[in-house]
């Protein structure tokens, strides 16, 4: 290449050129993202956007200019790609909540590592507030995502009980590492020569308040933590771009940060739960409900699929409510297949789809567009329950939570105002279930004891598969 060529490519203008059109395409592939469609290609339009983005910082001066500093990038590049890959390509649809929740901690933990670098770069020498102030920010707020995110992981994981898990005095304990992480970051804007121990202060401090923040967290919050923890991540990195001055870290970051907040905001209001009660803890734990037993000393009927087939193929309109039980049991791909015979049969089917059912935001519209079925088919809460009423039989799998009742009917009970798909206005529920445990929330489901209620047993996909079966038979 030309000497005036590699001029022209280091140059200011192109680079902020690239830029300018890196986080265009992060803009233009999230647009993808508003429907299972297009998902796919505004993925890949978003990674396009962060390898020109990627490609723009080698050229810069300073970095080509440096003697180790592109190949670092490259090397990091590189093991990225070879951890990442793999790891996306073999996790279950049922531990995409937990790749998420890691994906987004290790975001948070490269800021809080750059802000490191960064103060140990500068020790001793001078280092301008404008740069300062967004990179104590990013050290305090990306090392909370990093060790919160964590903690959700191996809560949902199971690795640690997905009941809250609180300490005496917790929200004191939490104000005092707060207030240790600001006042060192205060003490270090002031101009102080003991860095190295004010910016160990932050860190540690703020680790130990992000374990300490997501373990009361109970599993019944945790789609709204891992947004909240997400949205911390994009505004760490948003504030390091700043520090850096680099235009794409600071869009990719708002971009992120923004998209996260709102995103908890809705997840919250539609648990009827603010924010803040969800950070403060509540419930969440699993814990087994008596078998047999509801709280008013009612009974459960078991049924079998033969009966529920029955059910299924005369009924007019069918509503497939589905939830983490379909997720663990790989079962989506069986209830199409049913959804696909019974429609055979002239049957109506639709998919009620809870804000928040799963783990994750969007978990069950991801795993029914794995198993193609049609987006037309799929109803938000808002949208179907109004349609319940005239419902015949409502087939719910694994949705404990979201279909509880007692969210209506319970003004002690700790979900009460959360709204709740309304299955217990169809004329007939059938529920899949392994056994008679409670959902994530740990708390009985009155839906159970009703009798217009019958339970199946037994492994979902198997179920699903067998009453399939049964009405191809029929």
């Amino acid at each position: 290449m030309s000497v005036l060529g590699t001029i022209f490519l280091q140059s200011p203008s192109f680079v902020d050129a690239m830029y300018i059109v890196a986080f265009s395409l992060f803009i233009y592939g999230m647009s993808g993202l508003t429907g299972p469609a297009t998902a796919v290609r505004g993925n890949k339009i978003a990674a396009g956007g962060m390898a020109l983005a990627v490609i723009a910082t080698l050229l810069t001066k300073g970095v080509l200019h440096g003697s180790s500093t592109p190949w670092l990038i490259l090397l990091g590049v590189v093991l990225g790609t070879a951890i990442g890959v793999p790891a996306a390509h073999r996790v279950k649809m049922t531990q995409m909540p937990q790749m998420v929740a890691l994906f987004n901690g290790v975001g948070g933990g490269a800021v809080a590592l750059i802000a490191w670098v960064e103060y140990r770069h500068h020790f001793g020498g001078s280092f301008a507030l404008k740069v300062e102030i967004p990179s104590l920010f990013a050290a305090i707020v990306g090392s909370v995502s990093f060790w919160g995110s964590n903690i959700a992981f191996a809560k949902l994981q199971e690795i640690l009980p997905g009941r809250p898990i609180k300490l005496p005095g917790q929200s004191a304990i939490n104000l005092v590492l707060l207030l240790v992480a600001a006042g060192s970051a205060v003490v270090l804007a002031a101009g102080t020569h003991s860095q190295a121990l004010f910016i160990l202060g932050i860190l540690v401090a703020a680790a130990v308040l992000g374990n300490m923040v997501v373990l009361p967290i109970g599993g019944a919050d945790m789609p709204v933590v891992i947004s909240l923890l997400n949205a911390f991540t994009g505004l760490s990195a948003a504030a390091t771009g700043i520090a850096l001055d680099n235009y794409a870290l600071i869009v990719a970051g708002m971009i992120v940060g923004a998209s996260g907040s709102i995103l908890t905001n809705l997840m919250a209001k539609a648990m009827n739960r603010s924010v803040p009660a969800i950070v403060a803890g509540g419930f969440g734990g699993a814990v087994a409900a008596p078998v047999g037993a509801g709280a008013e000393g009612g009974t459960v009927r078991s049924t079998s699929a033969q009966d529920v087939a029955i059910q299924l193929s005369y009924a007019r309109l069918v509503v497939i409510a589905p939830g983490y039980g379909m997720a663990v049991a790989q079962a989506q791909h069986a209830v199409r297949e049913l959804e696909r015979a019974l429609e055979a049969k002239g049957v109506e089917v639709k998919y009620a789809i809870h804000p928040v059912a799963g783990r994750m935001p969007g978990h069950m519209n991801v795993l029914l567009a794995e198993a193609d079925v049609p987006y037309d088919l799929l109803r938000e809460m808002d949208d179907i329950n109004p349609e319940f009423s005239r419902t015949d039989v409502t087939l719910v799998i694994g949705a404990n939570d979201v279909t509880n009742p007692a969210a209506k009917n319970e003004p002690g009970s700790p979900i009460y105002g959360m709204p709740i798909l309304e299955v217990d206005k169809s004329a007939a529920v059938v529920v899949l279930k392994r056994s008679m445990a409670s959902g994530f929330a740990g708390i009985d489901n009155p839906l159970f004891y009703d009798p217009k209620t019958s339970l199946l047993f037994g492994d979902a996909k198997a179920s699903v598969s067998e009453i399939t079966a049964e009405v191809q038979a029929l």
